[in-house]
């Protein structure tokens, strides 16, 4: 097991991810341990708006004020990432002062800036590991901001480039590298 290091970490997948609901993405891992892990991808935003699903956290709502797709686990379900602290009820640390909100415990006048998910990414016990043991994923560190990405499409040339070295060159690597 890898550990619960992951917890708070980027999820860049690599150009040999096959998997259509993360080929391209950036995820943050928000649970890592024993039994599975779970994160939410950052960079998909859809059109669906966060003042017509919830209207009483509109206010907290960064631009662009839109649920986002975070992943294919239980999309009926909204998840949310948002800045507060341990004292707060309803908020859990995931990196910084990012954490998961509950929306029906957490007061939104206790939470700063906030993104909205449909669903969330989910591993088995020892599944995650095994994609990273596996080169599916360029594990990088997380910047508490993030989630929070004006620019969700640029969010994977940023934190390539934070990663460093040969890393950048990823965002040029063709879907099929033996087609080139």
């Amino acid at each position: 097991m890898i550990d619960d290091f992951l917890v708070g970490r980027l999820l860049i997948a690599s150009p040999i991810m096959g998997d259509p609901n993360f080929a391209g993405g950036v995820l943050l891992v928000c649970a890592h341990d024993d039994e599975g892990a779970v994160g939410l991808v950052l960079d998909r935003p859809t059109v669906l708006r966060v003042d017509d699903h919830l209207p009483d956290w509109a206010g907290n709502a960064v631009e662009p004020p839109v649920v986002f797709l975070g992943g294919p686990v239980q999309m009926e379900m909204a998840v949310g990432l948002g800045e507060g602290d341990a004292t707060m009820p309803g908020w859990s640390p995931v990196v910084g002062a990012t954490g998961l909100i509950d929306f029906e415990t957490a007061d939104p006048s206790g939470i700063g800036r906030i993104r909205v998910y449909a669903g969330y990414a989910g591993w088995s016990a020892g599944q995650l590991d095994a994609e990273v043991a596996a080169l599916d994923w360029i594990v990088a560190a997380a910047h508490p901001d993030d989630p929070f990405n004006a620019d969700p499409d640029g969010l994977r040339h940023t934190a390539l480039i934070r990663k460093g070295g040969l890393f950048p060159a990823y965002e040029h690597f063709p879907a099929d590298p033996a087609l080139n």
